[in-house]
């Protein structure tokens, strides 16, 4: 197994520029010491929304708490879906996702906000687990998705981010709390 502290932060042309919104919130140090602390401080988080606010939307057009949620982990399963594929060095195209369109599909607000906390964890549990035998190649590994090439170092800070992201619009929109550091 190759120590998760000597994966190097992706290069810029190892993802679409669009993912620099994610990858550039990422701290330095282990990806993998990274992805199991954002779980512990979500889910403490998480777990502190009264069911009742887990409905609000801060806008008419944007998603509720537990939409946002299931967006998170949604969203991880796709990337650490590919990350498993070009891990493995399989060389197929991936096609991209209408976020959007699997929000409006899952029905999350029919859902306990607990019950999508818990699917969070098991979810990010995986996505560690996926990750930690990894040896150097794996991790610089890459293939097609959604048009463009990804390494998956790139997809492991990709999560994080996208994680982190949604953690501050959850703080400073729905929650007014500020952001995370």
């Amino acid at each position: 197994m190759t120590p998760s502290a000597t994966i190097a932060r992706p290069e810029s042309n190892e993802y679409l520029a669009y993912y620099d919104r994610y990858v550039s919130l990422v701290p330095e140090g282990d990806i993998l010491a990274t992805l199991a602390g954002q779980m512990e401080e979500t889910l403490r988080l998480l777990r502190g929304i009264d069911e009742t606010k887990a409905d609000e939307r801060y806008a008419p057009d944007k998603w509720s708490i537990k939409e946002l949620v299931g967006h998170l982990v949604d969203t991880e399963r796709i990337f650490a879906y590919r990350a498993l594929r070009f891990a493995r060095n399989d060389p197929n195209p991936l096609t991209g996702f209408d976020q959007d369109d699997y929000v409006r599909g899952a029905n999350f607000d029919d859902r306990l906000l607990a019950h999508l906390a818990d699917e969070f964890e098991y979810v990010r549990r995986s996505t560690i687990k996926l990750f930690e035998p990894l040896t150097t190649e794996a991790w610089n590994r890459h293939g097609p998705a959604n048009g463009d090439e990804v390494s998956v170092r790139a997809l492991a800070f990709i999560i994080a981010g996208h994680e982190l992201h949604h953690m501050n619009v959850l703080k400073t929109r729905y929650l007014q709390t500020g952001p995370t550091a």
